[in-house]
């Protein structure tokens, strides 16, 4: 008998390409939209290169960097790309400008410039991730990026600069930890609803150059990566923002030193449809955690939510996460990436505040079997109504290089589409962040990819608008009751009979912020209806609106 999902796809491969996943023939009576990307990075003079300094020391830390960060950091309405980068090792200095975090001008045109020097945004330290949003609620949207010993807060002031606030916020030092962390991810989630972000921050192991035990072999040349589980864990940490430009670490308020999980994506949303928006946290080899948010703080139940382990009772190497309602039935739905062999997982909200194992029902199971995934999304690519997955590909070290993969939904099932997208699309390399935005604002939303030691991939959205025919609608929010980046507001549009459900976060996939905006795919609806659920509570109706636009809505006042 079968004794596991792995063991039933190889004894029932039929029955489940029959059932679970979805009816075929159905699928062929209709048109499907198709998915269309293409490569402009050098077109486009994005020119970044994700430098690990990778020596043959095979320090851990060489594996993990490359977040990335959509903001709109000069206000004109059109996402920039905010690119983290490594540093020297074992010094964990950027002593040269190779190491130089990098931020990008959308030209509006196509094109991007380099505006890291003017910005002063080249940074410090081996970076990792990077969370975006109006921390002091002044109209500009800010940087927090995470790293190996060193985060940093970056203030917009919103002439072209940042400045480096860290330590007048209260942010520099371990804090609780007592000894410096390896920080991977942070989201700006308002967990209080006082109207100001508050900082969540994902720490994965304890470590210091040097120390790294030998796996592999004793020549140089044998050398390999350790597995996680030859480090200690690190706890998560939770910031309060205290509304004057100052935080204040609360993690042993709240509870959660013993959150220790090797945590690496992050994801947020109301999944409980309570109000509250909670986090997601995806972890390498340790069990994952699911933080539920009370109104006043987080109750861990990862464990009772059926989301700490795969759907065999096993950990994996969690690196990416999102939420999303895959199967279109209004509730918020988890997608985690792995390894190749330990396969994606999907858990499906149960409306109950648990979840179920979807991998299977949703086809990813045996779909991401030979296949590293790293960053990741879940977004309309083809703007059928549908989330599609994008996912970085790529393993620990230059023998597992990968193709990036796409994941088209169909009703609730996925379809590798990846060798149909793009000539392009199957170069092979270490990826790792991926974020997402229209950021040639046609109304398809394109992707920014990382690899390790390789030039910045930039995949313009090229999806055909015809046969057919596709519509969309972009909101952005900004707060005036709530946090001026609106981050937890829910938006639900529904057209053509469909709901869908959105929640403002840019935490996405690995160690990344996405743009804010929020985008629907419409497929044929030419007209929708869209409400606003506030991080407040104010409930606002646009009412019915015609597709193939972008709204700025501002939260009324009462």
């Amino acid at each position: 008998m079968p004794t596991s999902r792995r063991d039933v796809l190889r004894v029932v491969p039929a029955f489940l390409a029959g059932g679970w996943l979805h009816n075929a023939m159905a699928d062929s009576a209709r048109p499907l939209p198709r998915i269309r990307m293409t490569n402009g990075a050098v077109a486009a003079k994005l020119d970044f290169v994700l430098r690990n300094s990778a020596s043959g020391h095979k320090y851990q830390v060489e594996t993990l960097p490359g977040g990335l960060g959509v903001i709109d950091f000069d206000g004109d309405g059109w996402p920039d790309l905010f690119c983290t980068n490594g540093a020297s090792l074992p010094a964990l200095v950027k002593n040269g400008p190779e190491y130089w975090n990098r931020l990008y001008r959308n030209n509006r045109d196509g094109t991007f410039s380099d505006v890291t020097v003017k910005a002063c945004l080249q940074g410090e330290g081996y970076c990792m991730g990077v969370a975006v949003g109006d921390y002091n609620n002044d109209g500009h949207e800010d940087l927090f990026v995470v790293g190996v010993h060193a985060n940093y807060l970056y203030r917009n002031n919103g002439d072209g600069t940042f400045t480096d606030v860290t330590q007048a916020a209260g942010l520099k030092g371990p804090g609780s930890l007592g000894r410096p962390a390896w920080s991977v991810g942070a989201c700006w989630i308002d967990y209080d609803s006082d109207s100001r972000l508050d900082l969540f921050i994902s720490n994965y192991c304890d470590w210091e150059p040097g120390t790294d035990p030998i796996c592999g072999g004793m020549e140089a040349q044998a050398r390999a990566y350790c597995h996680p589980d030859r480090y200690r864990a690190q706890p998560m940490q939770l910031y309060h923002n205290n509304g004057d430009g100052t935080f204040t670490e609360i993690t042993r308020k709240q509870g959660l030193p013993d959150l220790l999980g090797k945590g690496m994506g992050l994801a947020m949303a109301d999944f409980a449809g309570d109000g509250h928006p909670g986090i997601f946290v995806a972890n390498d080899n340790a069990r994952n955690l699911l933080l539920r948010n009370r109104g006043k703080g987080f109750e861990e139940i990862g464990m009772e939510a059926d989301v700490a382990y795969n759907g065999d009772g096993r950990n994996i190497s969690g690196m990416g996460a999102d939420f999303g309602d895959i199967v279109g039935d209004g509730r918020f739905d988890i997608v985690m990436t792995g390894l190749k062999s330990e396969t994606y997982e999907v858990f499906l909200n149960d409306g109950r505040g648990a979840f179920e194992d979807g991998s299977v029902r949703t086809g990813l199971l045996n779909l991401s079997r030979r296949w590293n995934g790293w960053g990741c999304g879940l977004v309309d690519l083809n703007n059928d109504g549908w989330l599609d997955l994008f996912v970085a590909g790529g393993g620990l070290d230059t023998q597992d290089a990968q193709s990036n993969r796409i994941f088209r939904n169909v009703d609730g099932h996925f379809d590798d589409v990846t060798d149909t997208v793009g000539s392009d699309f199957g170069q092979l390399a270490q990826h790792r962040g991926v974020v997402f935005a229209d950021f040639d604002r046609d109304g398809r939303m394109d992707a920014a990819v990382t690899a390790l030691n390789s030039p910045i991939e930039l995949w313009w959205n090229r999806s055909p608008r015809e046969n057919p025919a596709t519509h969309w609608l972009q909101l952005r929010l900004i707060g005036r009751q709530s946090n001026r980046s609106a981050v937890g507001a829910e938006v639900s549009c529904h057209a053509a009979g469909r709901m869908q459900m959105r929640t403002v976060s840019g935490s996405v996939g690995y160690a990344s912020t996405s743009d804010l905006t929020v985008h629907f795919g419409l497929g044929e609806a030419t007209r929708a209806t869209v409400e606003i659920r506030w991080p407040s509570g104010l409930l606002q109706k646009l009412g019915d609106t015609a597709a193939n636009q972008r709204i700025t809505v501002t939260e009324p006042a009462s």
